[in-house]
């Protein structure tokens, strides 16, 4: 691994709304010198077409000015390539989460179905006991999600469902979205300053 390179995590962004987070995640990671695996699912460029109004024409021109001129090391991958590193338990990886994710992803995920690269790296992160956190965005929850979430949580994975703060009194949009990174980033062992927290000055 490269000097410069603080550590290396797997980043999934399905079809769920809220790309947001999963957008300013990566930008988080590779601001602080990190190495991303990126895998979108083709869900998730739908969402950036009718939720952040990209032209998804060409891709790599959306990767690079979402991403591009930050410091770390991006690495993007189709859905379905399973010879990228990341499906392997011998590849060395951090940990691995999916910011959003599809009440989809996470049943196949929940079921061992390793049906994508997203699901199997997923499964990868289970049976090697490394941190897998999945952000699920849905609303309301029926009994198979609900029943889903737990089976992953059973087996060693987080669940942090995209419910932002207050308490942090956000005023923009972006306080509520750092917020929730903030959070997910927590949870990887990330640091950051994304919000202030309870207790602390602001």
């Amino acid at each position: 691994m490269s000097q410069s390179i603080k550590g290396i995590y797997t980043v999934g962004i399905t079809g769920a709304s809220g790309a947001q987070y999963g957008i300013y995640l990566v930008q988080e990671l590779l601001r602080q010198s990190y190495k991303v695996h990126l895998v979108l699912t083709e869900a998730s460029w739908q969402v950036f077409r009718a939720e952040l109004n990209l032209d998804t024409t060409n891709r790599d021109a959306v990767i690079d000015k979402l991403f591009g001129g930050l410091p770390g090391e991006l690495h993007t991958h189709d859905l379905h390539d399973y010879t990228a590193p990341i499906a392997s338990g011998s590849y060395r990886n951090d940990g691995m989460i999916i910011i959003p994710c599809s009440m989809g992803t996470l049943a196949g995920i929940a079921n061992g179905a390793s049906g994508n690269l997203l699901e199997r790296t997923a499964d990868v992160m289970l049976k090697e006991r490394r941190k897998l956190v999945l952000v699920p965005r849905e609303t309301p929850l029926n009994e198979l999600h609900l029943e889903n979430m737990l089976r992953v949580s059973k087996v060693g994975g987080i669940i942090l469902p995209a419910m932002p703060g207050f308490y942090h009194q956000p005023k923009t949009m972006d306080d509520l979205i750092n917020f929730l990174v903030g959070k997910a980033l927590d949870s990887l062992g990330v640091e950051h300053q994304l919000f202030t927290r309870w207790g602390e000055e602001s």
